[in-house]
């Protein structure tokens, strides 16, 4: 199986859109701000979105934003969202997309990645610790408006 992973590009959005809504997020939201959200940070360095392509299908995804720490004074990338596709599990997609995201993060000078996860995403958290990811903290997170 041959992988590509590169940048997103605009043709896609919508296969982007489609595994967030359907796979990470459930169905909990529409993803109507999805688009406008790339076309807004698609010239911004601290926001990039990474794609894995099969067969020119867009199967899997990882969006990131690097900010500063102000404890360590340095770089700090957040993973955002990641998902692959149902039916392309366990086909090192998910590996390569995270090993091509933490080579980016390096030539950046980043300090680490972050990320949160689901509670209820069980291998996901399985995954995130084979490739060297420790449990550092508990996430809490209060809404103040229904999506």
């Amino acid at each position: 199986m041959e992988i590509e992973i590169r940048e997103i590009e605009e043709r896609d959005y919508q296969a982007v859109t489609a595994l967030l809504v359907n796979y990470l997020w459930e169905n909990h939201f529409n993803g109507d701000y999805v688009v406008p959200f790339f076309d807004k940070v698609k010239n911004d360095e601290n926001y990039k979105t990474f794609v894995a392509l099969f067969d020119d299908e867009v199967v899997g995804v990882v969006g990131t934003v690097t900010t500063v720490w102000a404890v360590f004074e340095a770089a700090h990338m957040m993973i955002q969202g990641f998902v692959v596709k149902s039916g392309f599990h366990n086909k090192g997609i998910g590996k390569k997309l995270l090993q091509h995201t933490e080579d980016y993060a390096k030539s950046k000078g980043v300090y680490g990645i972050g990320l949160c996860s689901g509670l209820q995403r069980t291998p996901a958290h399985i995954f995130y610790e084979k490739n060297g990811y420790s449990k550092g903290t508990q996430y809490f997170m209060k809404n103040f408006q229904t999506p």
